[in-house]
């Protein structure tokens, strides 16, 4: 496989998305100046802002951004004692398929790796709905790990 220096994975903690993890880590290790960039994105569930008139959509944001850093904080921690290489980690609200390819537009990457599918419980006939809007719409090289 071809050296890639800009890799951006996109990450949810779900458990295909540990396999791409662990995948662009591989193909990381190759090469010394390679960078990862591990992307989470989250979409609040606004149907959460009408369960308490005091617990708002801006509350269920918060939270979820909270806790999509800690689980970014978490992979950090891990990778930077196993990899010598500069990882980067972003939280980004919106929804997946469009912020990754954006993400990975504005970084230059020349890799993208993603699980056929995430989190989500809605299924399509192959792909998971972001993964397949990501090989769609993304300018570079998609890597889906099944």
């Amino acid at each position: 496989m071809t050296i890639f220096s800009r890799i951006v994975v996109a990450y949810d903690g779900s458990e295909l998305s540990k396999m791409a993890l662990n995948q662009a880590v591989n193909l990381v290790k190759e090469n010394s100046s390679s960078e990862l960039h591990v992307l989470t994105v989250y979409e609040p569930e606004y149907v959460m802002s009408y369960t308490h008139p005091l617990y708002t959509v801006d509350n269920g944001a918060f939270d979820m951004k909270i806790d999509t850093e800690e689980k970014l904080k978490t992979v950090q921690d891990q990778l930077s004692s196993e990899l010598s290489n500069p990882v980067f980690t972003t939280s980004i609200q919106g929804h997946p398929g469009q912020e990754i390819v954006k993400y990975a537009n504005d970084q230059d990457a020349e890799l993208i790796v993603i699980g056929s599918r995430g989190l989500s419980n809605l299924k399509e006939l192959f792909l998971g709905s972001c993964s397949h809007y990501v090989v769609q719409k993304s300018t570079c090289p998609v890597f889906i790990i099944k």
